[in-house]
């Protein structure tokens, strides 16, 4: 495999929407370079990045995925990224592989939800952006409407470079406003096209487009608007020149066109990308930090410097074991070469380096800066990780994703299923950070959480189907408790008597309240030895492990206080056995006295929704027992801030999507446990009962 010097690598991401075209279009980038022998349909389940078998039966991207093809004597790294929402926080941390993102929008829809998301995701990464619109062969295309969607999400910096020739069915190619010439492309999808003049009804079209263009490269830079203002116009040469320096500084977005499907229009694309999509070398320096410290960096990539790189994908294969996706930051990476893992702080030896083309991986000797590559059979790495030599100076930061939104419980269908569940999963994490696993400790139940019920239930079927685990997923418990509102001061006597010795246990003890959170107090007030130093960790025990046990529905009662003040014994009869079910008997007896409640975690939740949606997720919120605390703006969307029980939480993620049509996002954290109102605290009690019988 030939190693490419930095500034001959293009690493360009395929952002966008789900069913925009994103994989369609890299098959077509591969087999217009020659790098396949077959022009990949995602319908046909032949492409090279959707290898999947879950991405082949669905249709859909689920994991990023990395190709290359040569263009010229330029090598393009194409990054295919997952557009569905359930999956899209792969592609968040997958593009710290890319230095441009390519927005891929249906020009039969336009910008839509995850097109945004992902746009926001570009930004965090100071990625240079371009737009290309696609199937514009379809039926009720139009270029103007989704040109005028990109402009209302993304601002008027987004300039086409190219114009289709024809819509819908109609389509026939694309007109290039830089060298003011049309591209008849064949609708066979070979990629062949005829060079000709722009036709006489795109004329006046193509003129308008074309000053725009112009005007918008001069108005970024003093000197091109004063050339503009004094001759009226730009040189070709210099047009190409603006371009490319203000797209790698980000300041404007060049829109192009194609057909992904029918191959038409993407050689003029990739020719674009190698004249100006920047090189690694011109990116955005990578946010970073000091090593040994929590200080931010920066790290730009370059020939200079220690070894450094960064994994930004995780495979986890059955039977290859676990492939990291790298990209070179700093120095050469050879093959065979021993770095240290900085973020998980162990050694690790590389083995040989390979290119990644989809599922498959050609062995090539070093990596230089900016180059993606992969690495086998790592013993500690996982994505997120920088790997360096031991004297580089800056770590690269890792991606920082958001909690999962959605938990279900999962229950392993046999023994067999149970022995496994654990290492199974654990290498579904290292493939999708995204996904956590936990045990909740009152419940004991087993929660496997994740961004939606999709995103989850496509987990699950990734275990059976890899790791041949079964597991069942039902809706989690909510982990109630119990405590008391009232006082209390009972008595407890356990005394039985059979053949030879007897059972004596005998006290008494005041109930109270305690502060929501405070736990559990037991004090021992006894005088006078009327119980025996011995018996009374007995009492106490009895006390925790019926209050573990709960009174109301079962729930452990917590915040409430104990005081052992007197009781009696037995010289023969008593022990400690018998104190612990003294004690036991006591607090029942003081629970049906203390006016018991139920208590439900409240849980603190920001929900992140477009501004035109606030009042319905307010009013949402207050039809689920929520108290709204407050309304703030970040990132141009606004956030509402309240408390809403847990139990009114769970089914909230698909509510949200189909209030705000995807756009919305939440996050919450348990913030503390409230009385639950006697209406809902029946059905409870009630479903509590069921459970029991």
């Amino acid at each position: 495999m030939k190693v490419y010097d930095s500034r001959e690598i293009r690493n360009v991401a395929l952002i966008g929407h789900g069913d925009s075209g994103k994989t369609t279009l890299t098959s077509a980038m591969l087999y217009s370079a020659g790098a396949v022998s077959r022009l990949g349909r995602v319908e046909d389940g032949n492409t090279v990045t959707d290898y999947d078998d879950d991405e082949i039966s669905r249709q859909i991207t689920i994991n990023t995925a990395v190709a290359h093809c040569e263009w010229g004597s330029t090598k393009i790294n194409v990054i295919d990224t997952p557009g569905y929402p359930a999956f899209i926080l792969d592609a968040k941390s997958s593009l710290m592989g890319a230095d441009s993102a390519l927005l891929v929008v249906d020009s039969t829809s336009g910008v839509e939800v995850q097109s945004e998301k992902a746009w926001e995701f570009a930004e965090e990464h100071r990625l240079a952006r371009a737009v290309v619109f696609n199937k514009l062969d379809r039926d009720r295309a139009s270029f103007e409407r989704s040109l005028e969607s990109v402009h209302k999400s993304f601002g008027r910096t987004v300039v086409p470079v190219q114009i289709p020739l024809g819509e819908e069915a109609s389509f026939r190619g694309i007109i290039d406003l830089i060298g003011e010439k049309a591209y008849v492309c064949e609708t066979d999808g070979s990629g062949n096209f005829q060079e000709t003049a722009i036709p006489d009804e795109f004329q006046e079209e193509a003129e308008q487009r074309r000053e725009e263009l112009i005007e918008m490269v001069a108005e970024s830079d003093d000197d091109l608007m004063e050339k503009y203002f004094e001759e009226g116009t730009l040189t070709q040469s210099e047009l190409v020149q603006g371009l490319r320096s203000f797209l790698v500084d980000r300041s404007i977005v060049p829109a192009f066109c194609v057909s992904a499907g029918k191959n038409a229009g993407v050689k003029q694309l990739m020719d674009a990308m190698v004249e100006l999509f920047p090189n690694p070398l011109e990116r955005a320096p990578v946010p970073g930090l000091t090593a040994g410290s929590e200080e931010d960096a920066e790290l730009s990539i370059s020939a200079d410097g220690p070894v450094t790189a960064y994994v930004f994908k995780t495979l986890a294969d059955p039977f290859a074991g676990r492939i990291n996706l790298v990209k070179a930051i700093t120095g050469t990476i050879k093959s065979d070469s021993n770095l240290r893992n900085r973020t998980a702080g162990s050694n690790e030896r590389l083995g040989s380096v390979h290119i990644p083309q989809g599922k498959s991986y050609e062995p090539v000797p070093e990596l230089r800066p900016g180059d993606l590559g992969a690495v086998m059979k790592l013993k500690h790495t996982a994505t997120g990780d920088t790997l360096s030599v031991p004297t580089a100076p800056t770590i690269v930061r890792k991606v920082e994703l958001p909690e999962a939104a959605i938990s279900f419980a999962v229950e392993p269908k046999s023994r067999g299923d149970e022995d496994k569940i654990g290492n199974a999963i654990a290498r579904v994490i290292e493939e999708d950070p995204s996904i956590s696993f936990r045990r909740e400790a009152q419940t004991k139940e087993f929660l496997l959480s994740g961004t939606g019920q999709l995103h989850v239930e496509v987990t699950v079927a990734k275990l059976e189907r890899k790791y041949g685990v079964n597991v069942i997923l039902k809706p989690p418990k909510v982990p109630y408790r119990e405590t008391i509102t009232g006082n209390a001061d009972v008595h407890g006597r356990h005394k039985k008597q059979t053949g030879g010795h007897g059972q004596f246990g005998d006290c008494k003890i005041r109930l109270e309240g305690l502060p929501r959170g405070t736990g559990f107090e037991f004090e021992n007030e006894i005088f006078g030895g009327s119980i025996p130093r011995q018996f009374i960790p007995a009492v106490e025990k009895g006390v925790v492990e019926s209050a573990a046990r709960g009174f109301v529905a079962g729930y452990p009662v917590v915040d409430f206080k104990v005081t052992l003040y007197d009781g009696s014994y037995h010289e023969v009869d008593s022990s400690e056995m018998a104190f612990k079910i003294a004690g036991s008997l006591a607090f029942r007896k003081g629970m049906e006295q203390a006016r018991p409640v139920l208590l439900e975690p409240i849980m603190k939740v920001e929900v992140y929704v477009p501004e035109e949606n606030s009042g319905d997720i307010m009013g949402d919120l207050n039809s689920r027992r929520g108290r709204i605390q407050g309304m703030d703006i970040k990132t141009g969307m606004q956030v509402v801030q309240a408390e809403v029980p847990m139990a009114e939480m769970l089914n909230y993620a698909p509510t949200l999507t189909s209030m705000t049509g995807g756009r919305g996002s939440f996050h919450m954290e348990t913030s503390h446990y409230d009385i639950v109102p006697p209406h809902c605290a029946e059905k409870v009690i009630e479903e509590a009962k069921r459970d029991k019988k």
